[in-house]
């Protein structure tokens, strides 16, 4: 890995707020809800950009399933959501985005994310997530924590390793390049269709064994390293090969 660039701290959830954090129901109005949102998805990313798919062949037919992903912006998550042949996902959110944007909220709690409190040990969130992988869904998160204030990886943490090694679930590397807020959310852009990718990897495990802080250390480069293998040099950050 490179050298750490000088970047303020990662994120931290100044509120706590563990009533929001639940395991999601598959009720109907949830399914129905998820297809919806999944419609929506791919009607706006048709529209808003022109998408290239990778590696799709490489999704597994069933879970359980951690999905590993950067993050360049906002819709990140909709392009994955919008091509992936399956609804059994449950996204890991920031919790602050519940109420600091109150629409991110409302389609947060329609859709059944589990909201987390970033920056703190949100066991909650944690066992939320083992759960849904206990019942073979798949469960999205951001190793890095944030959206990249690099336009590459940034350093990334522990917890999706933690969650592979505990729940022993495989993980799906996807990528995408292109979704950089100020290209995909600048409305004066609206009609140039910017270029937009997404790549599936092949799914791999974490070998436990030995100290768990070196365990969890060595799972959270090999996922990185997975991610930045999908990547154009200019978007693997601190993981560009030398």
């Amino acid at each position: 890995m490179q050298n750490q660039p000088s970047l303020p701290p990662k994120p931290f959830a100044e509120k706590y707020q563990p009533e929001l954090t639940r395991l999601p129901e598959y009720t109907l109005k949830r399914r129905m809800a998820r297809w919806g949102l999944v419609v929506l998805s791919r009607l706006l990313i048709f529209a808003r950009t022109r998408l290239t798919v990778r590696g799709l062949e490489n999704f597994p037919t069933h879970g359980p399933g951690l999905i590993v992903l950067n993050h360049l912006g906002d819709a990140d998550i909709a392009v994955i959501l919008s091509q992936i042949p399956t609804r059994r996902v449950d996204i890991l959110g920031a919790s602050n985005l519940h109420d600091d944007l109150p629409w991110v909220g409302v389609l947060g709690d329609l859709y059944g994310v589990i909201w987390l409190h970033r920056g703190r040990p949100d066991r909650r969130a944690l066992a939320c997530a083992l759960d849904a992988l206990k019942l073979g869904r798949f469960v999205s998160i951001a190793p890095e924590g944030r959206e990249s204030l690099l336009g590459g990886l940034e350093q990334g943490l522990d917890g999706a390793a933690f969650l592979a090694l505990k729940a022993d679930a495989p993980l799906i590397p996807i990528t995408v390049t292109g979704t950089e807020h100020p290209r995909i959310g600048n409305f004066k852009l609206w009609g140039k269709r910017p270029s937009v990718s997404m790549t599936v990897g092949k799914p791999f495990r974490l070998e436990p064994g030995g100290d768990r802080h070196e365990s969890l250390r060595r799972g959270t480069e090999r996922i990185m390293r997975e991610l930045a293998n999908l990547l154009p040099l200019e978007y693997q950050g601190m993981y560009r090969a030398e």
